[in-house]
């Protein structure tokens, strides 16, 4: 889809576990002032989401679980689905006019980290409600 981006992650292995890394500098920001990271877990079954930005990019990264991210053009209509998570680690960046929603389709708690490009405003949240998934 026009926009949006898959970035596969490297995972490094050894005898303690693994470590991927998210989000580098090397991965093109669209603004230069640092937004915000947050974490968010969704139960078996249960959908995050649901909606689009009109001027805001964000970035995913499923980090414990699987999960199936859902996305549509709000103008186009096109749409996507990518698994994410344990069996497949990438960083999907998303972009503005784009609607997402992710279901967690694992047997256990999915945790998602998010980074917004912009600082949640209550006043001015940038965010409208669209069923994707």
């Amino acid at each position: 889809m026009i926009g949006v981006e898959i970035i596969p992650l490297e995972v490094y292995e050894d005898e303690r576990g693994s470590l991927a890394e998210l989000l580098r500098s090397e991965h093109p920001l669209t603004k230069k002032e640092f937004g915000q990271i947050h974490v968010s877990r969704a139960h078996p079954t249960y959908t995050r989401g649901n909606h689009y930005h009109t001027r805001k990019y964000e970035w995913f990264s499923v980090v414990g679980g699987n999960g199936l991210l859902a996305l549509e053009n709000v103008e186009t209509g096109e749409r996507e689905e990518i698994p994410m998570g344990e069996k497949n680690m990438v960083t999907v960046r998303i972009p503005p006019g784009v609607a997402h929603g992710i279901k967690n389709i694992g047997d256990t708690t999915m945790y998602l980290i998010v980074y917004n490009e912009e600082t949640f405003d209550p006043k001015d949240p940038d965010t409208f409600a669209k069923k994707v998934i």
